[in-house]
This record gives structure tokens, sequence and C-alpha cells, in this order.
């Protein structure tokens, strides 16, 4: 199974990384980090840089796609090659999934409509301009789409798709290899709603 994970400027890292780990980690699977060009991109805090080993030209029919979001998902909503790969991309795929924001470019490129999808709590509501139903839940599966919540939700939802691609038990034992098991130590608290948002920003 190969999974491409498309870059572009101002990325959140953890919206790569995260799935990047639990589906490389699995057999069988190889992961290529692509963007409009090969080469450097820098993530959303600027002191982080991925490099695109391909560029969208020379992965076109991905079985899996995982689109990360960040601070830059609004300026990529006007990348036309990003988008129209997506698109195009996702004709052929297996499965086409979101992180965070990036759930936006799947809307951008006309994949939600109709479907229920999730983003992170902060712009959950921007779904519904692409004609999604938006649902505050960690991942949702619709058919071939797959989205989930904010950063931290990409590890659940790579785990969600390793187990229908393959197997629970793979799933599992990729879990417990990454010693995945999250005890955070504070609940979420939505009265620091504000201060988080200018964490983000």
């Amino acid at each position: 199974m190969h999974v491409a994970i498309p870059l572009y400027p101002d990325f959140t890292a953890l919206d790569a990384v995260g799935p990047y780990t639990v589906l490389a980690f699995a057999p069988g699977v190889t992961v290529t980090f692509v963007a409009g060009e090969a080469g450097p991109v820098t993530d959303d805090q600027g002191t982080l840089t991925l490099t695109a080993t391909a560029g969208y030209a020379d992965l076109p029919r991905p079985d899996v796609i995982v689109v990360p979001g960040g601070i830059g998902t609004f300026a990529a909503l006007e990348d036309r090659a990003l988008v129209d790969w997506i698109r195009t991309a996702h004709e052929h795929a297996r499965w086409t999934t979101s992180v965070c924001s990036g759930a936006l470019l799947l809307g951008a490129a006309g994949l939600l409509g109709g479907l229920k999808a999730t983003t992170h709590w902060a712009i959950l509501d921007h779904l519904s301009r692409y004609g999604a139903e938006p649902v505050g839940e960690r991942v949702v599966t619709q058919g071939r789409i797959v989205t989930a919540a904010g950063v931290s939700a990409g590890i659940d939802m790579a785990l969600t798709l390793l187990a229908a691609a393959s197997d629970e038990e793979t799933a599992r034992a990729v879990q417990l290899a990454i010693e995945y098991d999250p005890r955070p130590p504070f609940p979420m608290d939505r009265t620091l709603a504000e201060k988080a948002i200018g964490l983000l920003v």
C-alpha cells in the first residue's frame, strides 16, 4: 500500500508525522511525502523542515492520501496544483483522508459534498462551506473519505485506517509499538479557547 502525504508551506508537523509514524510502522506500507516539486518544506513554526521526495506528477495514483492541516491551509486552498492533485488522485485512491484543517483542502477539491466530516474544533463550521455536515468527532469515516479532528487526532485516524486496510490486530500491534496510550495530564477546557487559538495563529 502506497501512502502519499502532500506537504505545503506552514503545514502542522504532527498532522503529517503522526499518521506517517503509524503507517510507516505497518508491514507492506510505503509512505512518500510529496509536494509541487521535490524538496524541503517548512512547517508552521518555521523550525522544522521535511523533505518531499516526489512531486505530484511523480505519484499520481497513491493508494492512500493523507492531507495535513496547518496555518498554511488557507493559503494552500489557492494552490491549484495541490487541490487538483487531491481531486484527481482521489479518483484512484482506496482512501482519501485529512487531519485537522486539511479537511478544507478535501472540501476545495470537491470531495466533501453531502458527507459528514470533522476538523479542528476552532474551524469546524468552515466545513459547511463545502457542502459537508460538520461533526464534532475525533474520526469520521464516510466510505473512502476519512477525516480527523485537530492535530493529534491524525494518529487515531491512521490507526483506524490501518485496521480497515489490513486488520485490527495489525493496528493494535502498531499502537502498542508506538506506545500510543493517551492519558493527557489535563482535561479539555473550552474556557481556554481564546488562548488556544492564539497559539494556532
